[in-house]
């Protein structure tokens, strides 16, 4: 019984290592050379054997698989390092162009594989070590914007290599690399439009080791500059070169010699007043810093602005009501808002006198009091204060002397 059990121990255990070990991969060794363009391609297939297969015999191709790559101990790819991958069903890509300074530096990038299926995992690295090539830099660099394509498709092997063997047609280099390709998206480009089949472009950057052609140089004829401010298409011989399979825009071709580019060295100014010098690594205080009391240093700072307001009030007051100024001053304030309550309660009790023209008048001659022109009842506003004779109602007859003394009327 016990051999029995022992027996089942051992075959799970080493059921158990396969497994591990069929999940696990070797390190995989590329060695791209710097200043070249290179291209690492994710296959599917590769990881399609480390997940279960699927429940329909024949169908193990359409699980949904991602990658995610990163450098070993960082959660991000270098610098000069990209990867795209269009759907869970296509295959990733990393491309990039290595310089110089990346040469010796083995990098180790670490790919994982996701099956969105299953949710289980596969991961293996990749260590890419840059060699030196006597190559770089090539001194004449050109890079063509190509509207018809997709970065993904452009790093396809055989389609890049139709792209190199048309340059190579117009241009006859020697040597002939492509040094980078990077998509419009990566420069500002839009997203296009799901309609016509429209591609977001791409650009492709290559050098060679003798001057531009003279197919190339006509980009920078005056005539072809002119157009080209214009939004219109130059007109250049070779284009129908690349037409067939590739449309470039002739205006935003760009064409370095390197060889005639002024170095730029930026020095490091020296630091200033505000730069604190180099102690080296922070030392925090020890453990053993007594503890401080902040209650005196509460109080000062409470009580010493109290003392200064509960002076200036003092001052105040006594100013106001002991001194004779202050005692004037308030007399004064008082002996003006009595006045002037005084005139309000009279303004509320005066009555408004009515015009003189409205008043009762009185016959001179016989005494007879005749009543106001204006009845109360009559609109008053709109009326003249005085009025001419013939308007008057009742007009009263004085009499006049005549020149011989005798009295008229």
């Amino acid at each position: 019984m016990m051999c029995t059990m022992s027996a089942a121990a051992v075959a799970v255990w080493f059921g158990t290592v396969v497994t591990i070990l069929s999940r696990s991969h070797a390190d995989r060794n590329v060695y791209p050379s710097a200043g070249v363009l290179f291209v690492h391609v994710l296959e599917r297939e590769y990881f399609k054997g480390e997940f279960p297969p699927y429940p329909k015999s024949g169908d193990a191709s359409n699980d949904p698989i991602t990658f995610n790559t990163n450098l070993m101990g960082y959660p991000d790819r270098p610098g000069w390092l990209r990867y795209i991958q269009r759907t869970p069903h296509s295959d990733g890509v990393l491309y990039g162009s290595p310089t110089a300074e990346h040469v010796g530096k083995a990098t180790v990038i670490e790919i994982t594989a996701y099956n969105r299926r299953t949710f289980e995992t596969a991961r293996h690295n990749l260590v890419i070590n840059i060699m030196a090539t006597e190559e770089f830099p090539l001194p004449y660099q050109a890079e063509f914007y190509i509207k018809n394509m997709n970065v993904e498709e452009m790093l396809a092997s055989e389609v890049l290599g139709d792209f190199l063997g048309a340059v190579k047609n117009v241009w006859q280099p020697e040597r002939l690399n492509a040094i980078n390709i990077t998509s419009a998206l990566d420069r500002g480009g839009r997203v296009p439009l799901p309609i016509n089949n429209l591609k977001e472009g791409v650009y492709v950057m290559v050098g060679a080791d003798v001057p531009f052609s003279s197919c190339l140089r006509e980009v920078e004829s005056p005539h072809n500059q002119l157009r080209c401010s214009q939004e219109m298409e130059p007109v250049i011989s070779c284009d129908k070169k690349f037409r067939a399979q590739f449309h470039i825009d002739w205006c935003k071709i760009s064409l370095v010699d390197i060889n005639k580019v002024v170095p730029v060295y930026i020095t490091r100014p020296d630091p200033g007043t505000g730069i604190l010098p180099e102690y080296g690594e922070y030392n925090p205080p020890s453990e053993s810093l007594k503890a401080r009391d902040y209650f005196s240093d509460f109080l000062i700072t409470l009580a010493v602005p109290s003392a200064v307001a509960l002076v200036l009030f003092f001052i105040l007051g006594y100013t106001m009501c002991c001194r004779r100024e202050g005692v004037i001053q308030l007399v004064h304030h008082s002996s003006i808002q009595k006045s002037s309550k005084e005139l309000r309660s009279m303004s509320k009790n005066r009555e408004i006198s009515w015009p003189l023209s409205t008043l009762p008048v009185f016959n001179p001659v016989s005494g007879e009091v005749v009543p106001p022109i204006h009845p109360d009842n009559y609109e008053t506003t709109s009326m003249p204060l005085m009025q001419t004779q013939t308007n008057l109602q009742n007009q009263i007859t004085i009499p006049q002397q005549r020149p011989s003394g005798k009295w008229y009327s």
